[in-house]
């Protein structure tokens, strides 16, 4: 099995002076209203941190029970909880965020990885994973491809036996949250989502889990004490709230007509984007693209290098989608030697 640094993410990209095309966080800062709650809570710090109104909130939002939620100190806390389940046969799907794997290799699972082909537009094909996979990770809209894959296609691998765990962490990118799991309990599954992305939240680690009330107990289980922060509960509540949702909903769609825009720059270029991207970002393969992101970093442009990934090499790069006047000076970029060639 080849050799991936699973461990690379977009933030290492990304240098003092650079466009940051590399991170999908969509926004720079939280809002003003959220960093006004925010600022609001500091006086509770000298307080432990309670998640309870966090875990309401998010039943709520879902239309769940209490019982089907875990708040989390971010997706990736998810993942490593549940590497701590037993299983026999864990699987990946790539290409994908590389944490899931990350986090079972490093509790003792060997990982087959189930790699989707670039010629099929990277789209999930269920048989694909095998009937003895225990423990699957998929992500929908998947990173680094920017496929949402049909949610028929994700029931079609619950299974008695099997947990299955579907990342949601941009799903609240998609305009209407289509193909969404989160609001059904399906048994064996969990839905991981994150409030990064959308709110501008990196550093602060705000996530949940959904997922039948069983399995929900058992990773409680094993949660460090105190791991979500007063204020990740804080931001948890308050992008729960409707006016958030319609807000983030408005962001979508933005990002959406954003994305759309960049790949006719792209097509423009004579750089396709393979399948059919839906998330905040998309993945292209350019010849030479090893050489390519490096001449970019010479404009000042920083974008994702798609060789840490499995499945994906060096001639991939995923681009973050961004403002219209932000795209076309990378595109004036990319075009002019910098880039593509």
């Amino acid at each position: 099995m080849a050799d991936y640094d699973l461990h690379h993410h977009g933030d290492r990209e990304v240098g003092e002076g650079l466009v940051d095309l590399a991170v999908n966080v969509r926004l720079p800062a939280p809002p003003s209203w959220l960093r006004a709650e925010l600022a609001a809570a500091l006086d509770d710090l000298a307080a432990y941190p309670d998640p309870t109104r966090a875990a309401e909130a998010v039943a709520a939002r879902h239309g769940r029970d209490f019982d089907d939620v875990l708040v989390t100190a971010g997706a990736a806390e998810a993942f490593t909880l549940l590497a701590s389940l037993p299983a026999e046969h864990a699987v990946v799907v790539h290409p994908q965020f590389t944490e899931p794997e990350a986090a079972l290799r490093a509790a003792g699972h060997p990982v087959d990885r189930v790699i989707l082909s670039e010629a099929d537009g990277y789209r999930l094909a269920p048989a694909a994973v095998p009937d003895s996979a225990d423990l699957v990770f998929v992500g929908n809209p998947t990173n680094p491809t920017s496929v949402l894959h049909p949610a028929d296609s994700l029931r079609a691998l619950a299974r008695p036996g099997r947990v299955l765990a579907v990342d949601e962490a941009f799903l609240d990118a998609v305009p209407g949250e289509v193909e969404s799991l989160a609001g059904e309990r399906i048994p064996g599954v969990v839905v991981l989502r994150s409030l990064t992305k959308t709110w501008g939240l990196a550093g602060l680690r705000a996530g949940y889990v959904l997922g039948e009330p069983s399995l929900i107990a058992r990773l409680r289980a094993v949660q460090p004490p105190w791991s979500v922060s007063t204020l990740a509960a804080v931001a948890t509540v308050a992008c729960c709230r409707p006016a958030a949702l319609e807000e983030a909903e408005k962001l979508a769609a933005a990002a959406e007509a954003d994305r759309d825009y960049l790949e006719s720059g792209l097509a423009a270029l004579g750089i396709p984007v393979p399948g059919t991207p839906r998330g905040p970002f998309v993945l292209v393969r350019i010849p030479g693209g090893a050489d390519v992101r490096s001449r970019l970093r010479e404009a000042g442009y920083a974008v994702r290098r798609g060789d840490t990934f499995p499945g994906l090499g060096a001639d991939h790069l995923r681009i973050a989608v961004r403002d219209r006047a932000t795209t076309d000076a990378f595109l004036a970029a990319l075009a002019n030697g910098s880039g593509a060639r």
